[in-house]
């Protein structure tokens, strides 16, 4: 079986166990075959949870689940040396980041330092403790979540930090039929048991698709597109004096990367070999969310990151 059929095949089995959450499972999807990270903002008990674990179900990989608190210390993501007195050695306990898929539940609740743990690993799939450096699996996925909710007791993650995260989804509850769904599926797995997903994706499998996705065609007039599309966060007043008044700061080179990636991995999950404006429009909001910084002027106006990219695709034309 080709690569993309197999990632189609885990696909349908996703979205078959995760009713009503199409669009978590494409991203993060998109954030595997893109080699990036996840942040994903939703009230509790929307099968966040869910989605990475029949994720990690679906491939030939590790997963590990932890749960940020105030308490938690960076050495309890990192690991730490253990004395041994039988060897009169330290021997390093690997923590839990050594896993393959890693669901960091409720990140904004950990203080900066263990973040900064995290985060750390994410950008150098790698930890340093003391004078050793210990590489992370090649296939390193952190989906990080976020309760809009409950902000008491909070540490929001800095705009720095953010722009660590290839994406940053939001995502909300299912309407009346899809609950109706969700009911029946628990029923029946109550009764029945979780059915088996198919034959487990290999890494290597993963590798092709990502090579596949790399060489995929992008005509040089999408490639100025997305890159105007960013440009117009930075310089807002060459294109639109809305802009001008909403955006504080624009999206870095990391943001047009990310909208590169995950373009071409959006397209090739279509099925298409080359890039369409409507590959860089679908997955423009969740790349540049949380890179683009607001003025108190459209704060005060009751705008928020969405609105305002929506805007600007509307100003900024096709190339």
């Amino acid at each position: 079986m080709s690569a993309h059929k197999a990632l189609l095949a885990l696909r349908n089995y996703l979205t078959s166990q995760v009713l009503g959450q199409e669009r978590l499972v494409d991203r993060l999807l998109i954030a595997l075959l893109a080699d990036g990270h996840l942040l994903v903002e939703g009230a509790p008990g929307l099968a966040k949870t869910k989605a990475i674990k029949h994720l990690a179900e679906g491939l030939e990989a590790s997963f590990q689940r932890i749960q940020f608190t105030p308490d938690l210390l960076p050495s309890d993501i990192t690991g730490t040396d253990i004395y041994r007195p039988e060897s009169g050695l330290f021997e390093f306990q690997q923590g839990p980041v050594f896993h393959n898929l890693i669901l960091a539940d409720e990140i904004n609740r950990a203080p900066a330092k263990v973040q900064s743990a995290l985060l750390e690993a994410m950008a150098e799939h790698q930890v340093s403790i003391g004078n050793h450096t210990y590489n992370l699996p090649d296939l390193f996925l952190v989906m990080a979540t976020q309760n809009p909710i409950e902000q008491e007791g909070t540490y929001p993650l800095p705009e720095a930090q953010l722009d660590r995260f290839l994406m940053h989804i939001k995502i909300g509850f299912p309407d009346a039929h899809i609950e109706r769904k969700i009911l029946q599926q628990a029923r029946g797995t109550a009764l029945q048991g979780t059915p088996q997903p198919p034959d487990k994706l290999s890494q290597e499998a993963i590798n092709a698709a990502r090579t596949e996705i790399l060489n995929l065609y992008m005509a040089d007039a999408m490639e100025e597109y997305l890159v105007q599309l960013v440009i117009a966060t930075r310089t807002p007043a060459k294109f639109d004096v809305d802009l001008a008044k909403w955006i504080r700061f624009g999206a870095s080179p990391r943001g047009s990367i990310a909208i590169d990636t995950c373009a071409r991995a959006h397209a090739w999950l279509a099925g298409r070999d080359f890039v369409s404006p409507e590959d860089i429009q679908a997955v423009l909001f969740d790349c540049l969310r949380h890179r683009i910084i607001l003025s108190f002027e459209a704060e005060a106006s009751g705008m928020d990151q969405d609105q305002v990219l929506q805007h600007l695709l509307n100003v900024v034309a096709v190339a």
